[in-house]
């Protein structure tokens, strides 16, 4: 259940939820402009930004395990993995917990998992085209990404381009990262890239996973 505070809105109104579930189940996607609550997105973005003027964020890299590998050629953001240290944390992890609920219970996907990290884009970077699972490689089942900056200008950049999950070259939909909006999509069937941020870009980058556990071990590990 998302976190209560004193007349405070819900992180994802639930209003957004059979939108959200429709749309994934017609065309693979998502895209909600300020569904998420503004305070929380002014916590994060201020959490966030400190983090980043610390030096305290993990340049990402790309595959996982003894593939990983640093390639800003591809990817330029650093990042750092929730772990509900704040009360905005703890309340957007609460509403990404509501969400599975209604996911599972809407399309019966078996989501057992949410894991999510801060994305920091300083300017110029970006995040070249990818898939974020691979067909029975792994098991994220969908993605979400949660934006963070406020005030986003029109000529910011840093836009997320989605592309059809029938041909990767078609775009359908392309994603301001300003603050409130939000993006859900399949993660094995969704193409999608980041275009290069003219200024230092801000989001939650999260995924549902599904139980693919062998031996006590999650398969894949984070």
């Amino acid at each position: 259940m998302q976190i209560a505070t004193p007349n405070a809105p819900p992180v994802l109104s639930p209003a957004t939820l059979p939108h959200l579930i429709d749309a994934l189940v017609e065309q693979g996607w998502y895209l909600g402009e300020g569904v998420l609550d503004a305070g929380v997105c002014a916590a994060l973005h201020a959490e966030l930004c400190d983090r980043a003027e610390r030096d305290a964020l993990a340049a990402a890299g790309i595959g996982r395990g003894s593939e990983h590998a640093l390639r800003r050629d591809i990817r330029g953001d650093a990042i750092h993995w929730l772990d509900r240290e704040s009360q905005a944390q703890r309340r957007y992890l609460a509403a990404m917990g509501e969400l599975q609920h209604a996911l599972n219970q809407a399309l019966f996907l078996g989501l057992f998992e949410y894991e999510a990290h801060f994305a920091h884009y300083p300017p110029g970077a970006f995040y070249r085209k990818h898939l974020d699972s691979f067909r029975g490689r792994a098991n994220r089942v969908i993605s979400t990404v949660g934006y963070l900056n406020p005030d986003w200008p029109e000529d910011g950049g840093g836009e997320m381009l989605i592309f059809a999950p029938d041909d990767p070259e078609r775009e359908v939909a392309r994603v301001r990262p300003a603050a409130g909006n939000f993006a859900c999509f399949l993660s094995e069937t969704v193409p999608h890239e980041v275009l290069p941020t003219r200024l230092p870009r801000a989001s939650i980058a999260g995924w549902f996973r599904r139980n693919a556990s062998l031996g006590g071990l999650v398969d894949p590990a984070r």
